[in-house]
């Protein structure tokens, strides 16, 4: 099992500063790559300081720029608030300036706030997604395109650039039904998903979905990957854990707004508003956690077959706390999985 971490970029106060909050990331990411994760990852959002990144594209260039090895996913890139016509041209760049190490990661948007204030309300998103997804892989798969649909009617053009990999690059599906995400890999798709506030019978769900539709896919599918989202964060004391825990709650009573809640935002701010979920059911949901426990947990996520797992350590800690974080997990978590890979190589060999 692979390891990534998500950049997701979030001040609670605006003293902070954009340019503050985008050095810490850039840190973060060197970090990550110099000490054995596998990805970064990167999200798009607007108009709010929860997940602060209106310019995923851009981001993923001066990531790469800063990294060597790291595979730098867009997780995820919004597709109906851009043109398919435009869009295509610049994952075709910023596929050549990261030399091949972009995931392009795609959804149809999570908050009704920003999707609005687009003019794009959410109960259009599935549909308009669903035509620009057809639209940005066809265009970027194929020359002379014209197209005639509910959101694109254009006559016959071609992106230039072209593509350096045929079909552009790896793309990778945000997902969290079953169904959606078994159609999704049957598609060829790559698959990021989460639990959320799921059981265990549910992730096991979301498993099955992904490994049902790949096994039918035969060599076709099989290098296609299954990504789990989990919020995380390696603590040394009780104290610690509490604390975390409830930087966590804030941070998630701000989500819940936005993403499922009357999305109420003041001047960017969102507000924190009270949880049903209390701050016990949180802790029990979450992987903030000593080093042992973490690896004790994300040994049953590598038991039901998970490629790679995404840790989200920004949630309102100190970039000193998250830099010893993320440090934690790279030297005493992620050794046993990678030390357990070997193992098995070698008794192959």
């Amino acid at each position: 099992m692979e390891f990534c971490t998500h950049l997701s970029m979030d001040y609670k106060e605006r003293s902070y500063g954009g340019g503050r909050i985008y050095r810490d990331m850039i840190e973060q990411a060197v970090l990550a790559d110099r000490s054995g994760f596998d990805a970064v990852s990167v999200t798009e959002h607007h108009l709010v300081n929860l997940g602060m990144m209106p310019a995923t594209l851009m981001s993923v260039v001066k990531l790469a720029a800063h990294t060597q090895k790291v595979k730098i996913i867009t997780a995820v890139a919004v597709l109906p608030l851009h043109d398919m016509r435009s869009y295509a041209g610049e994952v075709i760049v910023a596929d050549i300036f990261t030399e091949g190490r972009m995931i392009l990661g795609v959804g149809r948007g999570a908050y009704a706030f920003e999707m609005e204030r687009f003019g794009v309300p959410m109960d259009v998103t599935r549909e308009k997604f669903d035509e620009s997804l057809d639209v940005l892989t066809t265009l970027l798969r194929e020359e002379e395109v014209a197209w005639k649909g509910k959101y694109y009617n254009f006559d016959a053009l071609t992106v230039m650039p072209r593509p350096c990999r045929r079909g552009g690059p790896d793309m990778l599906m945000a997902a969290l039904h079953p169904e959606a995400i078994y159609h999704s890999t049957k598609r060829g798709f790559h698959i990021l998903t989460t639990p959320l506030h799921g059981d265990r019978a549910h992730l096991v769900a979301q498993v099955d979905a992904f490994r049902r539709a790949r096994d039918e896919m035969g060599e076709a599918g099989a290098h296609l990957t299954l990504m789990l989202s989990r919020a995380a964060f390696v603590t040394r004391s009780e104290k610690d854990r509490r604390q975390k825990v409830e930087l966590a709650n804030d941070f998630f009573a701000r989500f819940d707004n936005v993403y499922t809640g009357p999305g109420i935002v003041d001047a960017g701010m969102a507000r924190v508003l009270p949880r049903k979920q209390t701050l016990a059911e949180l802790e029990q949901n979450l992987l903030i956690c000593t080093p042992q426990e973490m690896t004790d947990k994300l040994g049953e996520y590598a038991d039901l077959g998970i490629d790679r797992v995404s840790l989200t350590m920004n949630f309102g800690a100190s970039q000193a706390d998250t830099l010893e974080s993320t440090r934690a997990v790279a030297e005493e978590v992620i050794p046993h999985f990678r030390s357990t890979s070997m193992k098995k190589t070698a008794e192959l060999v």
